[in-house]
């Protein structure tokens, strides 16, 4: 059975090579958590073929305890949700984007209660494919979520060199024409970027990426771009992009600007967004054809976990047609059964 310990070697593996290729999949999550699955579960192969007691308590114990404390853990992050949804709406108001926490805490709560519910008891017994198929879309939307986070967090650790030639910086919107907190930390991991790196190599340019919204005096670029001169960043070392009215144009138009500055297209470039947004970002950047990673600003606490959940329903919509055929194919599958059980009962 040592010979299972090949699979989650060749697990790490992949994943390394895909990560190091390009850290902005999804796969790379996905590929992270099988290698975690066939590690944890070569570990129990292990211990169950040893002849130590001591290996067997130091695998098992872990396991035990996070088998014990994982329906607490369920219990306590549903709690959770709801006081950061209260503190959410108490401070940024209450909007729809401010309740995502709120929904997926009323979601929590009704799988929990829907084992006790039972509905597939309370209908005819050739709708049960339907109500599996529906648990089976929950277990893949479980995995896809699972396969994000791990992919976000992995790209957390992107530390990007010192001799970068652009720094992009996305916009966020402005509030009363100013730069609010939000934005402002974006702007100040540039800066501080921008300071390190000069004192070390050249410095970059600073590309300030944001159009103007129909609500707003000015483009987003051009009070960003004021920002960073009163920060001290000289006025020659900053260019504005003031067409974007999304992150992707953010990308694309800043990737224009990059390319008329370097015509041979050498040169290396980084993003500055905040940490939430961080992994999306990346995944527009390699659409818009820019080979650029990001580094990203902190964000206050509370507000991380409603930002999170924006994000990861923004990822299924950028896949929404491989989703809606997956889910498409068993909800048809389950409805094909269901007509075949009740033609033939």
């Amino acid at each position: 059975m040592m010979y299972f310990g090949i699979i989650p070697l060749i697990l790490f593996i992949i994943f390394l090579i895909s990560y190091l290729k390009d850290p902005r999949k999804i796969i790379n999550g996905f590929l992270f958590n099988a290698f975690i699955c066939f590690f944890l579960l070569f570990c129990v192969i292990v211990s169950l073929n040893s002849d130590s007691d001591v290996l067997r308590y130091i695998i098992f114990l872990p396991f035990l305890a996070l088998l014990i404390m994982l329906p607490f853990g369920i219990v306590a992050l549903m709690f959770g949700l709801f006081l950061n949804a209260r503190i959410l709406m108490k401070r940024e108001g209450r909007r729809f984007t401010n309740c995502l926490t709120l929904l997926a805490a009323l979601g929590m709560l009704f799988f929990m209660l829907l084992p006790i519910i039972n509905p597939a008891s309370l209908v005819s017994s050739h709708l049960e494919p339907i109500f599996a198929a529906i648990s089976l879309i929950s277990i893949y939307f479980f995995i896809h979520l699972s396969n994000f986070l791990s992919a976000y967090f992995l790209y957390q650790f992107n530390r990007p060199r010192r001799n970068q030639d652009f720094i992009i910086v996305l916009g966020s919107g402005l509030i009363n024409d100013k730069v609010p907190p939000l934005l402002a930390s974006r702007i100040n991991k540039a800066i501080d970027f921008y300071w390190k790196q000069a004192a070390v190599n050249t410095p970059p340019t600073i590309i300030f990426s944001g159009g103007q919204g129909p609500d707003e005096g000015l483009p987003e670029a051009e009070a960003m771009q004021s920002y960073a001169v009163e920060k001290g960043i000289p006025l020659e070392h900053t260019v504005q992009e003031n067409r974007s009215v999304n992150t992707y144009q953010n990308m694309l138009f800043s990737k224009e600007i990059m390319d008329s500055l370097k015509p041979e297209g050498k040169y290396k470039s980084i993003f500055t967004t905040n940490n939430f947004h961080l992994f999306r970002a990346g995944i527009y950047a390699r659409q818009a054809g820019l080979n650029s990673q990001g580094i990203g600003s902190k964000t206050a606490f509370y507000y991380w976990p409603n930002a999170m959940i924006r994000e990861y329903v923004a990822i299924v919509v950028m896949g929404r047609k491989r989703h809606m055929k997956i889910c498409g194919t068993i909800l048809g599958f389950a409805l094909f059964v269901s007509v075949l059980s009740f033609i033939f009962s």
